[in-house]
């Protein structure tokens, strides 16, 4: 019997996680059970250790009837079903109630397989430091002389740099056109939790982090920035060294490389498992408010699927037509399943090993070249992300009728090229990336609850072009240095 191949097995398992999601979405719903269990209620009064009284009084007949109104109805979000019954029940009680409404009436079938997305994620984390480490001092070693590093790190920088700004362009335009916040409501706000107004880093002090005081607290806490450089000038210092250590070195971390390609090609036997638990618990959170979302959103949403669909669909394949000289359908048939899973887990980071994976298997591309190009866009190259966030940035700026000028815009594009560079340093990265253009044009922080409600839904796409944008990078730039590629 012929086996099914993994990206159609990471296709229909993102299928079934969308069905499951939707169909076993958990609720709240007050039942016939739910109310004869609190009509058993009686009159209760006891002291507690700190000899204060607690009251929990039969549910009186009106309420009864109330709560027998919106019977069976269910709530996904627990939030709206507290908020009602409250408003019911009444306090001081509401949340001795709640409590045991709970407690009879909510199924939560999605923990049956979210714990799958859980551990496939954790497995995915646990290579990215030392799979991003052990490549690109491999990958920089095997490289040679600091000639052709200089030539290889300009064309990856150059390359960044212009699909970026392309990216970011590209959405400026189409975020012109459509004007999706003409007709936004403020009401639509929400509170972006944890979002310091003010307390973001600046480009500046970002940038200055890439130079880690530890190497082992960057490693520990996942500062990729600081770990890219630290492995830059360790394999760049390797080459410089005597013959002996540096047969010993080159040895080792080419074996070590080896040793975690090997770890990473066990974990994605096990991806279509994971993107089912990780979509499903995507759809069953977000099960509750799509129709809202696609009416009070949608012009928003579609300014930025636009303008990631042309960049995807268009920049890149000519880029990759005319420059790499390579065939872009062939290269997307190589690289789908790292496309795939990175809409499955909003992780460019941890699709990683899988796009090197796929790049050197199916485009040919050389180790020399993947393990150096591609851990750096991973963490460098978001154009994705750079398009997003300056589409975010000018939907507040309409929605809280500001009219930003020529230059302002300009200061949008130069402040998202630069803050997408420094993303992977961030805590909190979208948001706080966004919150950096906002400052630098003077918008109001708090536009970022505007556009809360649909973040991670485009983060989903937003992901995928990043994953795409590098695949093409590390093909163009082999195709430079005069590879012979299957593409």
């Amino acid at each position: 019997m012929k086996k099914i191949a993994l990206y159609w097995q990471i296709l229909i398992a993102l299928v079934i996680g969308v069905m499951y999601g939707i169909f076993f979405a958990p609720y709240h719903k007050i039942t016939d059970s739910t109310i004869s269990e609190l009509k058993k209620f009686e009159v209760k009064e006891f002291i507690s250790k700190d000899s204060v009284f607690k009251i929990i009084r039969e549910i009186p007949e009106d309420v009864i009837k109330n709560l027998e109104k919106i019977k069976d109805k269910k709530y996904s979000s627990e939030t709206i079903f507290n908020e009602e019954l409250k408003e019911i029940l009444g306090a001081p009680d509401a949340e001795e109630y709640k409590l045991e409404i709970k407690q009879y009436s909510y199924k939560n079938y999605i923990e049956l397989v979210s714990w799958m997305g859980d551990l496939f994620m954790r497995a995915l984390k646990m290579v990215i430091v030392p799979l991003v480490l052990t490549s690109i001092i491999s990958g920089i070693t095997n490289i040679g002389s600091a000639e052709n590093l200089g030539r290889l790190g300009l064309k990856t920088m150059s390359y960044y740099v212009v699909t970026s700004t392309l990216a970011i362009l590209t959405g400026l335009f189409f975020v012109n056109i459509i004007q999706p916040g003409s007709n936004a409501s403020l009401n639509l706000q929400e509170k972006a939790e944890g979002l310091v107004v003010g307390g973001g880093q600046s480009i500046s002090d970002t940038l200055m982090q890439i130079v880690p005081k530890n190497i082992f607290q960057a490693m520990s806490s996942g500062n990729m920035l600081s770990i890219i450089f630290f492995a830059l000038l360790f394999g760049f210092f390797i080459t410089k060294i005597e013959k002996k250590y540096n047969t010993f070195l080159v040895d080792f971390f080419n074996a070590s490389f080896e040793v975690m390609m090997k770890i990473t090609k066990f974990i994605i036997m096990f991806t279509p498992l994971g993107i089912f638990g990780i979509v499903a618990k995507v759809i069953a959170d977000n099960s509750d408010n799509l129709d809202n979302l696609a009416s009070t959103l949608g012009l928003y949403m579609l300014a930025v699927l636009a303008g990631l669909a042309f960049h995807a669909l268009v920049s890149l394949p000519l880029m990759l037509k005319f420059i790499g000289k390579s065939d872009p359908w062939l290269h997307f048939k190589a690289v789908r399943i790292p496309i795939l899973t990175a809409f499955s887990t909003s992780s460019s980071g941890a699709t990683l090993s899988l796009t090197m994976e796929s790049v050197e298997k199916n485009d040919g591309v050389s180790t020399k070249v993947t393990s150096f190009t591609l851990p750096l866009g991973a963490t460098m190259n978001m154009d994705g992300t750079a398009l997003y966030e300056c589409v975010a940035a000018m939907f507040i700026a309409q929605a809280y009728g500001v009219d930003l000028g020529f230059l302002d815009q300009t200061l949008v594009v130069v402040t998202a090229l630069l803050a997408s560079i420094g993303a992977a340093a961030i805590p909190m990265a979208g948001l706080v990336m966004l919150s950096i253009i906002l400052t630098a044009v003077g918008l109001p922080l708090e536009g970022v609850g505007l556009i809360l409600a649909v973040d991670r839904i485009l983060d989903m796409f937003r992901t995928s072009i990043n994953v795409w944008s590098d695949t093409c990078g590390a093909v163009i730039i082999a195709k430079t240095e005069g590879e012979t590629l299957k593409v």
